[in-house]
Parts: C-alpha cells; sequence; structure tokens
C-alpha cells in the first residue's frame, strides 16, 4: 500500500504550476456546456442518512434551557468568572441564549459555595438573610418575548424564617416584572413550579431568587424555558430541523466524548453533576441532554440516532454498559434501569461510532496505533456481545485526513503547546503510520468484522492551497470562485481515492461493503496566518452544494454523513426564536427534499473538470472530480420508484451559463417543476429579522429540452415525470 514520494510528487506537478500561473491557468469553458444523462444506468440508492446533524456537547442549542450554569457549578461570585470558564468551542457558545453567570443580590459575602449541602455537583449557594434587604442570586441579560410564557422550577431548603420569592424582570419598573412566591422552606431541597408571562420584549430579561428574613436558604438549582417547549427543545428549533430534513443525528461530539461518562446524563436532569468539558476550556456541561433526551430529540425529527462511544478515556466495559442501557431489554441490569428512568422499550439503537479522532494527541485518552487498533476490537466485542445486530464505525483517518491536520499544524491555525510539532514532508504516505484507516482496516476489518463504515473527517479552506514545496498552505484567495466551493468536495473525492487503494492492498475489503461516514464535514475560513475572515455570503452554500453532489454520485460508497454546522443553520433572532434558514441551511432542505433514497445515474458533458490548486492527498484528489461539465456540476437521478427524473445542476460562478441536456433511458413526460435557489450576488446572505436575500423559489417548467439557462450563484433542482 505505500506509495513512494516519487508518485506523490509527480501527482503534484499540476497544481504547483496551477498555483504558480494563478487565474491564467484556468481554461475557458464551451459556451454552452452539452451534458448527456443516462437513466439506464443506475447507482446504489443515496442514503437519506447523508443529511445528519452533528451534536456536541452532550447539551447543545437545540435545547430550550435559558439559563447560564443552572446548577451552579461555578461559584456565585461579584466579579465575572476567569476566562476559562467562559462558552467556548462546542460548549455554551451553541446555546440560543447568553445570560450572564449568577451574581448576588446583596453584600459581596451574602452568597457562599456549601460543599456540606451540595444538591449535585461539588456545591449549592447558600444565601444568608438579614432582615428586610433583599438578598440571593440573580442572572441578567435573559432575552425573552412580550407575550411569550416560561416555564420552570427552583430546587430550595431554607430556615423557617426565610421568605423567599423568585422573580422574572424584563425591565427597571415597579411593574415590569412577575413574582411567585415561594412556601415555607424545609431543611429538605423541595422543587418549587415557576410559570411566567413576560409583557415587554427585552435582552436584558433577569431571573432573581432573592430571600428577606432570618437564617438560610439553599439553591440547589433553577430552569427557565419558553413554555412551549418539547420534551426540553425548543419547538421552533425541532419545527425548522425536521422540515430541513435531518434523518440522523450524531451525538455527543466531538472531542467532548472521549472525557464523557453516559452514566452523568441519566436520572433526574436537575440532579445530574453539571461538568467542566475540560476538552473545550472547562465550558460547563449541565448534562440536561442525557441518553433519554438525545433519543427523544432523534424521535421528534424522525432521523437515526448515531451515538459515539468513550474510546478515550473509556473503554470496553462502559461501551458494552451503554449498549446494554440503550438496547437490553428489562431483564438486563441497566436495561431494568433505563425503564426505571422512564422508558421500558429498548431504544435500539443501530449505529455506533466508536470514539472520535483518536489518532490526536489533543484527544483525551490519545494512544499510539499499534495500541488503538486492540482497543477498537475489544470495544467492539464487548458491545456486540451485548447486541449482535449493531453496526459500527470506525474512528479512522487516511493520510488526506492526516495531511490536513499536518497543514493546520504547520499554520498553527489552533495553538496548543502539547502537540509535536510537524517533521515529515507532506502528504503522509499510504501505509504509513500516519496512515490511521489503512491500519486500522488491516488489523480490524480485513481478517475480522469489527467495522461497518470508517469515519473520515472532511474540513476544507476554500481560500487556501497546499503548496508542496513551500510545505504549508498558501493564499488562494485570488481563485475564481467556482474554484473556491469546490475544495470541500474535493476532500471527499480525496477519500474515495483513498479507498480504492485500501481495496487494492486488501481485497478482502471489497466484498465487506464498509462505507464511509463523513461524520464531520465543511468550511473553514482562514487566512493563511492562521486568523479567520468572513467569507463572501453565498461561498459556503455552494461548497455545500458540490459536497452533495458529489456524495450523491458516490452513493455506492457513502453511508451517512454529518454537516458539523448541520444545526447551526438554524437563524435566531433578538429573542432567541428561529427564525428561518441561512443559506447554506436552504441547501441542505432543498437537496433532501429530493435526493433522499434516489438513484443516481450516469452524467458525461463535453467540458472535463479542470485541477484545482494544492497538493494530491492533502487537499485535492489526484484525478478532478465532478461531472465533465465545468464549470457547472450535475447530479441525476430517478426517484426511488422510478418515476421521476430529479436534476440538480450547480452554478457556482458569478456568471449565467446553459447547457443543452441528453436524456436516454426514460422519457419525460409533461411539465415539470424547478425549485432554485438563485442568489443576487455572491455575498448575499440571510440574517435573522430581515427579509431573507436568499430563498427557495418553486416554478413550473415546461420541459427540458434545447437550451436552458442557469442563472449565476446558483443551485437548481428539476423534476419531472419519467414513463
Amino acid at each position: 500500500m505505500p506509495i513512494n514520494r516519487r508518485e506523490l510528487l509527480k501527482a503534484s506537478v499540476a497544481g504547483a504550476a496551477m498555483m504558480q500561473q494563478g487565474r491564467n491557468a484556468y481554461a475557458a469553458p464551451p459556451e454552452t456546456i452539452q451534458v448527456a444523462i443516462d437513466a439506464a444506468k443506475l447507482g446504489e440508492p443515496i442514503t437519506p442518512l447523508i443529511f445528519g446533524g452533528y451534536m456536541e456537547p452532550a447539551t447543545t442549542r437545540v435545547w430550550s434551557e435559558m439559563l447560564t450554569d443552572r446548577k451552579f457549578a461555578n461559584a456565585v461570585e461579584p466579579a465575572p468568572p476567569p476566562a476559562q470558564n467562559a462558552p467556548a468551542g462546542g460548549g455554551g457558545g451553541m446555546r440560543r441564549f447568553r445570560g450572564e453567570p449568577f451574581r448576588p443580590v446583596g453584600p459581596a459575602a451574602t452568597v457562599t459555595m456549601d460543599k456540606a449541602k451540595a444538591f449535585t455537583g461539588n456545591h449549592s449557594p447558600q444565601v444568608k438573610l438579614e432582615g428586610s434587604e433583599p438578598r440571593g442570586v440573580q442572572q441578567s441579560k435573559i432575552r425573552v418575548a412580550k407575550g411569550k410564557a416560561y416555564t420552570g422550577r427552583v430546587w430550595l431548603a431554607g430556615d423557617s424564617g426565610a421568605k423567599v420569592v423568585v422573580r422574572l424582570a424584563w425591565g427597571t419598573g415597579a411593574s415590569d416584572s412577575q413574582t411567585i412566591t415561594i412556601p415555607s422552606l424545609s431543611h429538605e431541597y423541595k422543587k418549587f413550579p415557576l410559570k411566567f408571562t413576560a409583557a415587554a420584549d427585552s435582552e436584558e430579561g433577569r431571573l432573581e431568587i432573592v430571600g428577606t428574613g432570618s437564617g438560610t436558604f439553599h439553591i440547589g438549582a433553577v430552569s427557565l424555558m419558553p413554555a412551549d417547549n418539547v420534551q426540553g427543545f425548543h419547538a421552533g428549533m425541532i419545527k425548522l430541523i425536521k422540515e430541513a430534513g435531518f434523518k440522523m443525528a450524531k451525538w455527543p461530539g466531538g472531542n467532548f466524548v472521549s472525557a464523557y461518562d453516559f452514566y452523568d446524563g441519566l436520572g433526574d436532569p436537575d440532579k445530574r453533576p453539571p461538568r467542566a468539558q475540560a476538552m473545550w476550556s472547562a465550558a460547563i456541561e449541565s448534562n440536561d441532554v442525557g441518553l433519554h433526551e438525545f433519543v427523544a430529540f432523534c424521535r421528534l425529527l424522525g432521523a437515526e440516532p448515531d451515538l459515539t462511544v468513550n474510546s478515550g478515556f473509556g473503554d470496553h466495559r462502559m461501551a458494552a454498559d451503554e449498549v446494554e442501557y440503550c438496547n437490553g431489554s428489562t431483564d438486563t441490569r441497566l436495561g431494568k434501569l433505563r425503564a426505571q428512568n422512564g422508558h421500558a422499550e429498548p431504544f435500539n439503537i443501530k449505529l455506533w461510532t466508536i470514539g472520535n479522532e483518536m489518532y490526536g494527541p489533543w484527544q483525551f485518552g490519545h494512544m499510539p496505533l499499534e495500541q488503538y487498533w486492540w482497543k477498537h476490537n475489544y470495544m467492539v466485542e464487548a458491545m456486540r456481545k451485548v447486541d449482535p445486530k449493531i453496526k459500527v464505525t470506525l474512528s479512522g483517518a487516511t493520510p488526506c485526513e492526516r495531511s490536513v491536520g499536518g497543514a493546520e499544524k504547520i499554520g498553527n491555525f489552533f495553538p496548543s503547546e502539547w502537540e509535536p510539532p510537524i517533521t515529515a514532508k507532506l502528504p503522509h504516505e499510504f501505509g504509513s503510520h500516519e496512515d490511521w484507516t489503512g491500519w486500522l482496516l488491516a488489523n480490524c476489518a480485513e481478517n475480522v468484522d469489527n467495522v461497518d463504515y470508517v469515519s473520515e473527517h472532511t474540513y476544507a479552506y476554500p481560500r487556501l492551497a497546499f503548496d508542496v514545496q513551500k510545505q504549508k498552505f498558501v493564499d488562494a484567495s485570488k481563485d475564481p470562485l467556482e474554484v473556491q466551493a469546490r475544495r470541500l468536495s474535493n476532500r471527499a473525492g480525496e477519500a474515495f481515492e483513498a479507498w480504492q487503494k485500501y481495496v487494492a492492498k486488501m481485497p478482502k475489503l471489497k466484498a465487506k461493503n464498509i462505507k464511509f461516514i463523513f461524520d464531520e464535514w465543511g468550511c473553514r475560513h482562514r487566512n493563511p496566518d492562521g486568523t479567520s475572515y468572513q467569507p463572501a455570503g453565498m461561498l459556503t452554500p455552494l461548497s455545500y452544494a458540490l459536497f452533495f453532489n458529489e456524495v450523491f454520485r458516490r452513493s455506492d460508497m457513502v453511508g451517512a454523513s454529518c454537516a458539523t454546522g448541520g444545526l447551526g443553520t438554524v437563524l435566531v433572532d433578538n429573542a432567541g426564536e428561529p427564525a428561518g434558514y441561512t443559506a447554506e441551511g436552504l441547501v441542505m432542505k432543498l437537496m433532501h427534499n429530493h435526493f433522499g433514497n434516489a438513484l443516481p445515474a450516469q452524467v458525461s458533458g463535453n467540458s472535463p473538470q479542470q485541477a484545482v490548486p494544492g497538493t494530491p492527498y492533502v487537499d485535492t484528489p489526484s484525478v478532478p472530480i465532478g461531472t465533465s461539465t465545468f464549470p457547472l456540476d450535475f447530479c441525476a437521478a430517478l426517484s426511488s420508484d422510478k418515476k421521476k427524473l430529479i436534476l440538480s445542476v450547480i452554478n457556482p460562478t458569478e456568471t449565467a451559463r446553459q447547457f443543452t441536456p441528453k436524456i436516454t433511458g426514460v422519457t419525460l413526460r409533461g411539465a415539470g417543476k424547478l425549485w432554485q435557489i438563485a442568489a443576487p450576488n455572491v455575498n448575499a446572505s440571510n440574517q435573522a429579522g430581515r427579509p431573507p436575500a436568499v430563498q427557495i423559489v418553486e416554478q413550473a417548467q415546461s420541459g427540458l429540452t434545447g437550451t436552458v439557462q442557469v442563472p449565476a450563484i446558483s443551485v437548481s433542482v428539476y423534476e419531472f415525470d419519467v414513463a
């Protein structure tokens, strides 16, 4: 399997030459693209699981909790908390609401953190009262909407002399709040319901838990949600995510999973311990979303759960326990516990991903490759003893993924003093110790059956190209839009080429029907120095569209995918309410609505795709991908019942184009329909609170003959009945 350096360098010559020549290296395409569609030559069905959503950490923006640190993992202090406890990474920064941390009401010494009477976690706030002066805690900068109802609960304990109220305020006036008086307290924690209705819009809402009288009182946990939440999830988010067509959800990550204990997410949500997310700068994970909530989320969407198990700090026993908890009958120890927690019927989760990016030294529990394949096998074998029917995904990484990571390290894109410098020349070779997928397949799949799918994380930098001679990413911002947008699908193309190399080396793989799951993919927008930039509004949507076309055409090699930012494509307004889709969200919705379970057809043309500047097996495949219809990109398919022809046409250029179709294998019958995203310009984007600049427009289509016009910066899907 090793590819010698001469072969790799030879494959890099074209890309290096293009980087030196700049824009002049791109040949002008024909004025009219000729495209041939042969509907008699069909591929495997396009799995709906391609339309997946990625969730990290355990509790993300789809959960409707409005309060920050509601279980008081951090001390209640008058000064801002240390920076390491601020929302970071995939943590609290993904919440829709960003209330400030709880602060004391009254003198600074009013609130102390009591370890002896902790409700959950390490401590709980104790409030010392002093007569008629209100003392307690408050959280500010909560967004509320006029006329909207909110519900919640608070756990309190205290002396009989404590008189406690809970108040939601939306202004500073005497009438700008609603107050609930709590009945007399006891020394045991007791739960009290909360219900409010805001009388005005505010981004400066405030929740107060204050008392007067004598003695002390403790606050165990407090929650505030919109009253219309659906099993704890935001109703509007669920509606829009479901309409967008997400058919799989992967949870809980991501780097987060390598230090996650699924037991933390079981039982009464209020009593689940809050944990510091050490992998995300110690942001606090509330554990409000655990296995039960995740499964409920998937059922609400009609989506398949993809559950990631901890192969970092976790082991084969923990993994087997998680399978038994999810899929075991009530006759088993953990199936019985699941029933006690409210769900007698097994969850019957089929898809299980073993770990995340275990090749990376940043990963908690990282170990050398020659040790990790043993761990993978131990875990899968233990899990399948519990449920032989599960399907497992290998946490692999082809040399392509490892080489992109190496280029990121060279550019210091993700600074870390704990990661060793890159000393090998990129790209990494197949068969080298950086070829995690190759070695893991050889030891976990070739002669045993411990792999059903292979994970490949597929991130691209649209305005960067890797220069093999300089051994770093260089500026490619002058590349045409169609070239920048192609870089994401190029990363999938590399993976497909890698698979052919693996099969050539290990022929037994061909009969095993192992497929890729691109369970993290998306665009990263960086400059060569690692700093971020704000991309043109349509760059990412066009990249998404081209990626979908590519994986549709290779349906025989793709088992599922999750856009890393997929669930973030729902816009949120100033009140925290869902308010429509981003442009990339519309692309995902458009593609899902037409291509799930469809059968891709063969497409050819008169304008071969041109090479994209970069380096094969770092950021480009060795052979250009896409249909031979440059600069347009096509995907044709028949519906699952073979009664409709579906055609996706992507124009990633800033110029209107045209094509002439030739369709064989079926006959179009009557008029059809066209659904089209045509942006007014490359900078167009959708913003919450403003009329959408990018929309899906549906219109009748009389036929698909002659010359067909394609607007600039557009994604078009045609659909016709066929005979």
